[in-house]
Order: structure tokens, then C-alpha cells, then sequence
């Protein structure tokens, strides 16, 4: 029985949702059990924003993360929060243009990704969360390209569909980073 607990989490507006959303539609179609709990506060932009993200072969019987398998933080009072719940061998992922300090604790893997930068230097500010979610499923060993094609086709409504090609450009930045 494989089961993977994740939580992303960051400011509003910088798609922590959306990101969490593909990563559960990705599990999804891949024949998984899976559980997407979006958590934001009412200021919601710039306000804090999680969500958490079971990814099963079996059923899942809650879809509350307070044990974290991965954290994703793509800001610092994230990191400050989330940080001491992730389980002990798992993994953080950081974005560190955002977030300064190192991660404290060594019973985890540390994995710092220049996201923000990253997305700014190849003219797609708003999709360093993509450049997470293509760094978490490569991690993984989970980046298929026609995977990601097609949970990005149900995730990006018609409305935005000129944003599919960007976002893939982010997730194919995040994987080979």
C-alpha cells in the first residue's frame, strides 16, 4: 500500500491551490485514490493559503494532512508554521527567493528551489508554483509529459487556455532543476 501525504502551502495568489489541484488531478489519473482539502484565509489574496493532498492506492478515510509525507512552501511564515509536522524521513521543498533561512531540522531532505526566480527570469512570474509541482514530480520519479498534459487539460479551464503552454514550460523548468 503506497500513500503520499503532501501539503503546499504559501501566500494567496501565488497558486497554491492551483498547484495542489494538478498535483491531485496527476495522482488521479494515474489510477490513484486521492483527496485535494484547500484551506485559505478570508483575506484570501496575499492571506495564507494550504492544501493538503493524499495520493493512495487504497481508500483514504480523511482528507486532513496534519502529518505532511512532503511540504511544499513557497513562503517563509509557511515554512515557519509547517515545518516541525512534516514526517520524520520526508521532504521540504522550499522556495528560496522567497524564503531565506535554512531548514532546521536535519530528519528531513532539504530541497531549495530559486522558484520566483526562476519564473521572473523566463517571463512567467505568476507560475513559480508550476515550477514547484514540476520539481515535485520529478523528485517523484512521476514527470510523464503526457500525464501532465492531460491533468493541465482539467485543471485550465477554456477561458485560459493560452496559459497551457506557459504552464508547461514551468513544469518542464522545475523538473530539470
Amino acid at each position: 500500500m503506497n500513500t503520499e501525504k503532501l501539503l503546499f502551502s504559501g501566500f494567496g495568489g501565488q497558486g497554491i491551490l492551483f498547484a495542489g489541484k494538478f498535483i491531485a488531478y496527476h495522482g488521479l489519473l494515474s489510477g490513484k485514490n486521492v483527496s485535494w482539502l484547500p484551506s485559505y484565509g478570508p483575506e484570501m489574496r496575499g492571506g495564507t493559503a494550504s492544501c493538503g493532498i493524499i495520493i493512495s492506492d487504497s481508500d483514504i478515510g480523511s482528507p486532513i494532512v496534519s502529518e505532511p509525507d512532503i511540504l511544499v512552501a513557497m513562503n517563509l511564515p509557511s515554512l515557519d508554521r509547517y515545518e516541525g509536522s512534516v514526517k520524520k524521513g520526508g521532504i521540504i521543498i522550499a522556495d528560496s527567493t522567497l524564503i531565506e533561512r535554512k531548514i532546521v531540522r536535519d530528519d528531513v531532505e532539504a530541497i531549495y528551489i530559486t522558484a520566483t526566480a526562476l519564473a521572473e527570469e523566463n517571463g512567467i512570474t505568476p507560475l513559480a508554483n508550476m515550477i514547484i509541482a514540476g520539481r515535485l514530480l520529478s523528485i517523484l520519479g512521476k514527470y510523464n509529459k503526457t500525464e501532465i498534459d492531460e491533468a493541465l487539460s482539467h485543471v485550465i479551464s477554456a477561458k485560459h487556455a493560452d496559459m497551457i503552454e506557459s504552464n508547461r514550460l514551468a513544469l518542464k523548468i522545475g523538473a530539470e532543476k
